[in-house]
């Protein structure tokens, strides 16, 4: 039977590289896109589309990258950044859990960062949103097994439209390279292929994860 899979973020950067992954793969998807319009899962009634029948897959993408000193952040960048990257994957969770529990083998993947496992300067916020977003993995996946597999993936910089101030000119590249073991920076469609295991049959036996794609940051140190 073909799976069902629900990406929310799904029209642009990895949502948009996995979505195009699933359906050469003859998977059916289900894309919902702030971009379209056509919901907003960080406001306080959000407006979601009603899905009927089973979800074998939920893939929550929104993400926020605010990267500023401590002493320059404000308490609407860090609950932006919590609605955003928590609140939002919270909101979707509960929304369409029933479905995926229609399903004989459900599972989600949330996304963090690097950051929140190796602390870096100017991180606070997002570091904050994301440490949350792992804590949430790591709950629902020992409250829902063995109904649903929870796992997340940590990727650091992705070279995706929400990365482009990063990356705008190539000084900047190269020095996001550097700062990488494997001197490159991550592309959307590698994050995009962790997803796609995690969802499929061979990660059966994986949940509560957190797996970090990151060119090697988060645990080698070079030079």
């Amino acid at each position: 039977m073909t799976k069902r899979v629900l990406i929310v973020g799904g029209n642009t950067g990895i949502g948009a590289a996995l979505n195009e992954q699933l359906t050469s793969d003859g998977v059916t998807t289900i894309l919902i896109s702030r971009s379209q319009g056509d919901v907003d899962v960080t406001a306080e009634d959000p407006n979601f589309p009603e899905v009927e029948g089973a979800i074998d897959a939920l893939i929550y993408c929104p993400g926020s990258i605010n990267l500023k000193p401590f002493r320059g952040l404000k308490m609407s960048d860090f609950e932006h950044d919590m609605s955003v990257n928590y609140f939002g994957a919270v909101k979707t969770i509960k929304q369409y859990m029933p479905n995926l529990k229609l399903s004989d083998h459900a599972s989600i993947v949330l996304f963090s960062t690097v950051a929140v496992q190796k602390g870096m300067p100017f991180h606070s916020s997002i570091a904050g949103a994301k440490g949350a977003v792992e804590g949430l993995t790591r709950a629902l996946a020992a409250e829902y097994a063995p109904t649903v597999r929870i796992n997340c993936i940590a990727p650091s910089l992705t070279d995706t439209p929400l990365a482009e101030k990063l990356l705008r000119n190539d000084k900047q590249r190269e020095g996001a390279e550097n700062r990488h073991p494997l001197k490159t920076i991550g592309e959307a469609s590698d994050i995009a292929h962790m997803a796609q295991f995690l969802i499929s049959d061979k990660a059966q036996w994986m949940t509560g994860q957190i797996i970090g794609i990151d060119g090697g940051m988060s645990s080698l140190a070079t030079g």
